[in-house]
């Protein structure tokens, strides 16, 4: 946003609104999903702009800066549009609040996504000069081009000795029937093919090669072609590598599948003390709240390097600590310096987050690490302890003392 001066948002606000520009008064009645639905038809970006998109809050359809108090709540309320989970998979924007003409205004900036369609509510948005609209079916084919030309992300990179037999058909359409509406299903007549080139789970109809994605998300057998794409996990009976293990697990599969398979571990060890004395009615204690482990779990293998290394997720259970490894660094806007201090979200497998709210793994984006830190201050656990460098993030998680 620093990108614009002034002199430079007024121009653009003089130009009117257009395929990169919306206006809106204020944020009350529909208005929040009228934005929503321009940033979803910016980071689609049908035009071949590759700029980005600017949503100016506080400017009227005219062109007339009425002014807004543009307060801390509602910037954001704004930002968390990218995070929400109801644009996939999740846009990269800024939100800035601006002074011109003696008023304030909110400044919204969308980049184009190099993983494109983009959907709002399971809608492929696009911008028809100051319009918005419903993506017809030669423009998905068009978002689908744009995806190949570009730098994808490497969930999206296709995995050349794969094909569609790789993928389990049965339980891509029960992926579709997570991701979008009994409506929109009876409507399409689209082929297996394209549905599966829409939702990038195999890269273009002329090559018919899985995705990574596609592998992870329907494959039916991921590991066969993904090798570190599994959780390892480890129950030892002490508090050194070296004790005793007693339980000892590859866990396998699609991303589904493992994650259901790890939440049985997690419960199955998740010892349970009872007290009986202290309440006419006995209470059970966990030395772990669950939705902790789950979220600190998942975050390892949403925000996990796939490629250029050969480790897996790892959940090593000590008696008095519980270590979760994802291979990879920190990615993006989140470093070694910031990881775990601020609410900075960036992801290195942007179309496995859409995957994952999608089915369900996911509530919101960016809030598994406070999440975490609520459910565990609330359960009279000790605070997430991390070890951060550019090769990988161990979170610490510890029980709290059960009399």
């Amino acid at each position: 946003m620093a990108d614009f001066t002034d002199e430079q948002l007024l121009e653009i606000i003089d130009g009117g609104e257009s395929d990169r520009v919306e206006f809106k008064g204020s944020l009350s009645g529909n208005a929040p999903d009228k934005i929503r639905e321009a940033i979803c038809a910016f980071a689609n970006d049908l035009p071949k702009h590759e700029k980005p998109g600017l949503v100016f809050v506080g400017v009227g359809d005219k062109g007339t800066i009425v002014g807004e108090s543009i307060t801390d709540e509602m910037l954001l309320q704004l930002a968390n549009m990218k995070t929400d989970g109801n644009i996939l998979p999740p846009p990269s924007l800024t939100v800035e609040k601006r002074t011109l003409q003696g008023k304030e205004l909110a400044v919204i900036e969308v980049q184009p996504s190099n993983s494109p369609p983009v959907r709002y509510k399971g809608s492929i948005c696009i911008r028809t000069g100051p319009r918005r609209n419903t993506a017809t079916e030669q423009d998905e084919i068009i978002l689908n081009e744009k995806r190949r030309y570009r730098n994808m992300p490497f969930d999206l990179q296709p995995i050349p000795t794969s094909s569609i037999e790789d993928l389990d058909l049965n339980l891509f359409n029960h992926y579709l029937s997570q991701a979008f509406s009994e409506d929109v299903l009876q409507v399409n007549n689209r082929s297996v093919e394209d549905k599966l080139i829409t939702t990038k789970m195999i890269s273009a109809t002329d090559e018919l090669s899985a995705t990574v994605l596609g592998i992870l998300v329907i494959g039916k057998h991921p590991q066969d072609i993904i090798q570190n794409a599994y959780i390892q996990f480890l129950r030892i009976n002490g508090c050194s590598e070296l004790d005793d293990i007693i339980d000892e697990s590859k866990i396998q599969g699609t991303i589904s599948d493992m994650l259901k398979r790890i939440d049985e571990k997690l419960m199955l060890y998740n010892r349970v003390s009872v007290d009986i004395l202290s309440a006419p009615a006995e209470k059970r204690r966990e030395m772990y709240p669950l939705g902790a482990l789950q979220q600190i779990v998942r975050n390892a293998v949403l925000h996990r390097q796939y490629d250029k290394t050969n480790a897996p997720v790892q959940v090593y259970w000590f008696n008095n600590r519980i270590e979760i490894v994802s291979p990879g660094g920190p990615f993006g806007q989140v470093t070694v310096e910031n990881f775990g201090k601020t609410r900075q979200v960036d992801y290195r497998n942007p179309n496995l987050a859409e995957a994952m709210k999608i089915m369900g793994f996911v509530e919101r984006f960016g809030f598994g690490i406070p999440l975490s830190r609520k459910l565990l201050r609330n359960a009279g656990n000790p605070d997430l302890e991390f070890t951060v460098d550019q090769h990988h993030v161990m979170t610490t998680i510890k029980p709290k003392e059960i009399e």
